[in-house]
């Protein structure tokens, strides 16, 4: 959804002039006298349209993205409130990632410009006068109390509410639970590719006696909230444009390459996105293919897929570009192709190509191979190891909150019927 919102008032413009110590001269009281006898014309000014966003904003990924930049189609500035822990804790269950962390990465989001924390999590008048915004934002999605009441329910009814488009194929379920069932599906080949169903669990699930009668987690649509389940993710060229800042490097700037997974957009990876930004003024980042992630990851890595992690990358405010599919191998052709001046690498270990080859082998023999420190140890796998400990309770959680969504959205249709009926 695009739309322009444009509040306007009509002001009136003032010459200013210099004032110095010196009286006017006579070419001064010319202009001034002229000044006087000419008719000052009323200028239009724009007012400057603030938009509210808010929620918990847990395990960030490219669909909270997508919402904040079709937000931003429709004012000038974006205010991103986000809920506590506690608030997350009493409505939903626990959190994933610490209000801290959620802070953080929603203000690495290219889109984002004020991030507030302690968000009601009832959207109020109050909140939206307190930091000038014009109105709020969400998805065509529900969002409900721990008592089933719509948390926007008082903006709407104050006609300061618009909704965009919820991002289809991801949610932060399905993304749990990916990690939980340690499916594969994810990353399918050929005519499976796009395609999300039911997989049996793997030895290793069962080692850790996850019990038979687990939900899929927003892995099977026909049995989940039409808001949470997720069928299909359909990458297109047009999301990839909407994402990306469309800008080529300066003839004189400094251009940095880095290149990894950056599966499940983390903390960890805005951290050193950051340090590697600062070594130049273009950053490209280069994603593996899903086989090459899993070739030195394992398991069910990537928990997304290629054109997933793209677009969580290119979401990042650091990144200028991404190169899609890149070598392993940081190779020449690479190199000389986009005029990389530094190689940077963080502080996780380097796997060889086919345990012989440095993959960085060619940036080090040229010298402008660099390692980061990003002083965050943050990693794909300690997430992993958050949903698993707490496993129970996101299964709860999960469960709760479909079961309110599938309550809230069946209330919807029946009104739909009454009102055709009436």
């Amino acid at each position: 959804m695009s739309e322009e919102v444009n509040n306007q008032h009509n002001g009136t413009s003032n010459n200013a002039q210099l004032v110095t110590g010196e009286g006017p001269t006579n070419n001064s009281r010319q202009s001034q006298d002229q000044q006087q006898q000419t008719t000052e014309q009323p200028t239009v000014e724009k007012k400057e349209v603030r938009v509210w966003c808010d929620g918990c904003y847990d395990m960030v990924h490219f669909g909270h993205a997508n919402s904040l930049r079709q937000a931003k189609a429709l004012g000038d500035k974006v205010i991103v409130g986000i809920h506590t822990d506690e608030e997350i804790t009493k409505h939903k269950g626990p959190p994933v990632f610490t209000e801290e962390e959620r802070v953080k990465m929603v203000k690495g989001i290219k889109w984002v410009d004020e991030v507030v924390l302690g968000a009601p999590y009832v959207t109020t008048l109050e909140v939206l006068d307190e930091y000038n915004c014009d109105f709020c934002v969400h998805g065509d999605d529900i969002t409900m109390t721990a008592e089933g009441v719509d948390t926007y329910h008082l903006v709407k009814s104050a006609n300061r509410y618009k909704e965009v488009r919820r991002t289809a194929g991801v949610s932060t379920t399905d993304l749990v639970g990916r990690m939980l069932l340690l499916t594969r599906n994810h990353f399918h080949q050929g005519s499976a590719e796009y395609a999300i169903e039911k997989e049996d669990l793997i030895t290793k699930v069962q080692k850790m006696k996850l019990s038979s009668g687990s939900s899929n987690m927003g892995q099977d649509s026909a049995a989940k909230s039409p808001w949470t389940g997720c069928s299909q993710f359909l990458p297109t060229t047009q999301k990839i444009i909407q994402f990306s800042d469309g800008k080529a490097p300066k003839p004189n700037d400094k251009i940095v390459y880095v290149a990894g997974a950056f599966d499940l957009f983390h903390v960890g990876h805005l951290d050193f996105l950051e340090k590697a930004k600062e070594l130049g003024d273009y950053l490209i980042v280069g994603l593996h293919t899903d086989p090459v992630v899993n070739s030195y990851k394992g398991s069910n890595y990537p928990i997304m897929n290629l054109h997933e992690r793209v677009l969580s990358v290119l979401a990042c405010k650091y990144v200028n570009e991404v190169v899609i599919g890149a070598p392993y191998c940081v190779t020449e052709d690479l190199l000389d192709h986009f005029k990389i001046d530094v190689v940077c690498h963080g502080q996780t270990p380097i796997a060889l190509e086919n345990g012989k080859i440095d993959p960085y082998a060619v940036p080090k023999t040229r010298g402008i191979f660099t390692l980061i420190d990003s002083q965050n140890s943050m990693t794909t796998e300690l997430i992993v190891e958050r949903i698993i400990s707490h496993r129970l309770e996101y299964e709860r959680r999960n469960k709760a909150k479909e079961k309110k969504e599938c309550e809230a959205f069946e209330a919807l249709q029946r009104a739909k019927q009454t009102q055709k009926a009436g």
